[in-house]
């Protein structure tokens, strides 16, 4: 019988993430029932949309006491009794902080890593992430060849795929936002991005207007807050955004809201949100436009690896802090 390591909510935060929130603890692997998969992790996904459920229900319920984080994660399976499945096997599933989890094969994603691609791949650009800024591109904000895109939190996982995307379908213009000289280097330097604007520097909006003189069509918008009322100055006539995530608000609290609703109806904008659990039967659509991408090495896809499970905290912070470039992940 295996004995698994898992990192248990053992108390809510109150205000920012307290590491101490947290518990490591081991138990024993239950035997396998019918149709089921014991994993072994390699690496799980730390999301901002984590932040918000370690205290309270969100879209999603809250994260429950004295059970391990909820997490999707790759792995190779070491037994099975769901059948075509087998010893070896590479696996996405929903295996939270642990670094052995006993999971369902029906809730399970069989992927099969080449060469050039390692497993993590399937959590970052071919994973939900990637299908999060293909759906808000493609779908919600129908991006159209010649717009022109802002994208923000444009190094982080999603941000990053949308940005990148935007410019393979065609955008006249993308302009990438981050916090930091060295980000903002990293998004045309590295993702070959148009321009970029380091929020931290301040005076946002005439950063925009000097890299957008003529204003955006479209809008990814991941933070909320200030970028949120950005765009809508910014945004042109018949203008859409979509709205993935709103970060700027997890850590403290909601965020102040728009001051500037008013244009909405000035200039017939569109703002839509969006949720990816909506979107997963579009999957096969969004795996044959992106794996020639990712094969061909037109879409770079960053990863920063924390190690060892007590690092998921510190990782999860690193969402807040901006201390990472793409996808965070963890490696038990």
């Amino acid at each position: 019988m295996v004995t698994a390591r898992e990192l248990v909510l053992s108390r809510r935060p109150e205000g920012r993430i307290d590491p101490g929130c947290f518990t490591l603890v081991q138990r024993k692997l239950p035997a396998l029932l019918p149709g089921q998969l014991h994993v072994r992790v390699d690496c799980f996904s730390v999301d901002p949309s984590m932040v918000p459920r370690l205290s309270a229900d969100t879209y999603a319920p809250a994260f429950g006491l004295g059970a391990a984080v909820e997490a999707r994660a790759v792995g190779q399976v070491v037994q099975s009794t769901a059948e075509a499945w087998a010893e070896g096997d590479w696996a996405v599933c929903w295996a939270g902080w642990r670094d052995h989890a006993v999971v369902e094969a029906s809730q399970a994603i069989r992927i099969e890593p080449r060469s050039g691609l390692p497993p993590h791949t399937w959590l970052h650009v071919l994973g939900v992430p990637g299908l999060t800024a293909y759906i808000g591109l493609v779908v919600v904000a129908r991006l159209q060849p010649g717009d022109r895109v802002w994208v923000s939190a444009a190094a982080g996982a999603v941000g990053s795929v949308a940005a990148q995307l935007a410019r393979a379908r065609g955008a006249s213009l993308v302009i990438g936002s981050a916090g930091g000289a060295d980000k903002a280097r990293y998004l045309t330097g590295t993702l070959g991005l148009d321009a970029a604007v380091d929020y931290r520097a301040g005076h946002l909006v005439g950063q925009l207007r000097r890299v957008a003189p003529e204003g955006i069509d479209l809008y990814f918008d991941n933070v909320g807050g200030d970028h949120l009322e950005a765009a809508i100055d910014l945004l042109r006539t018949d203008g859409r955004a979509a709205i993935c995530g709103m970060i700027s608000g997890y850590a403290n609290g909601p965020a102040p809201g728009p001051r500037n609703l008013t244009q909405l109806i000035i200039k017939r904008l569109r703002l839509e949100g969006f949720l990816v659990l909506d979107h997963m039967h579009r999957w096969a659509a969004f795996e044959e436009e992106m794996l020639p991408l990712v094969e061909d090495g037109a879409l770079h896809s960053e990863v920063t690896i924390f190690d060892g499970l007590e690092s998921a905290p510190q990782a999860l912070l690193s969402l807040l802090d901006g201390a990472k470039l793409g996808k965070a992940l963890v490696r038990p």
